[in-house]
């Protein structure tokens, strides 16, 4: 990698991007290698590495940085939401059932940091919606959500009403007690 580095010739005038050079690694797939500077460690620099020689250096920096966020997101689900350790399910519907859960967690967790942290959402509507969710508790949701759920199903083919009923049943069955005595009695019917 340092061999690649003092080969690549210099960017000059680009905050950040220090070189940039196309090669071909031992299996003969064609690579470019951009390198940036380590924000963490100035003296240091990082390389990204691309299959796509197209793209110009500051879209593979873009692109990077994107699928960054996305490897966050995984070891934030995995270590502190517990995406692999909270459940022990076999069958393929719990176990997406839990992944909806934690990446659900998630995305709450995300929403009320960025309320509190970004100027952005000091928005009336935001306000409201925070309003009406403090409001509304777990269960009255749940029950929204499947009265919306049938409402659409009464809308759409009969193949298709069948096929969603079949797949509400088989979540709700793999439900806790606690959480089914909430549920509308209309949902536990055939």
């Amino acid at each position: 990698m340092n061999e690649l580095y003092r080969l690549a010739a210099p960017i000059q005038g680009k905050k950040g991007l220090l070189r940039s050079i196309q090669t071909t690694q031992a299996n003969g797939v064609p690579v470019k290698m951009v390198f940036v500077r380590n924000r963490n460690k100035k003296r240091e620099w990082l390389a990204i590495l691309s299959t796509d020689c197209t793209l110009d250096d500051q879209e593979v920096i873009r692109i990077y940085g994107i699928r960054w966020d996305i490897e966050v997101f995984f070891k934030t689900t995995k270590s502190l939401l517990k995406l692999q350790k909270e459940f022990q399910g076999r069958s393929y519907d719990l176990l997406i059932s839990h992944t909806t859960i934690v990446f659900s967690r998630y995305i709450v967790l995300s929403w009320q940091n960025r309320c509190s942290t970004d100027e952005r959402t000091l928005d009336g509507m935001f306000y409201e919606l925070c309003d009406e969710i403090s409001n509304l508790d777990w269960a009255i949701a749940l029950q929204q959500l499947i009265e919306l759920l049938e409402d659409t199903l009464k809308e759409s083919n009969k193949k298709i009403q069948k096929f969603i009923k079949s797949q509400l049943l088989q979540w709700i069955a793999g439900l806790p007690n606690y959480i089914k005595a909430y549920l509308p009695i209309s949902v536990c019917e055939s």
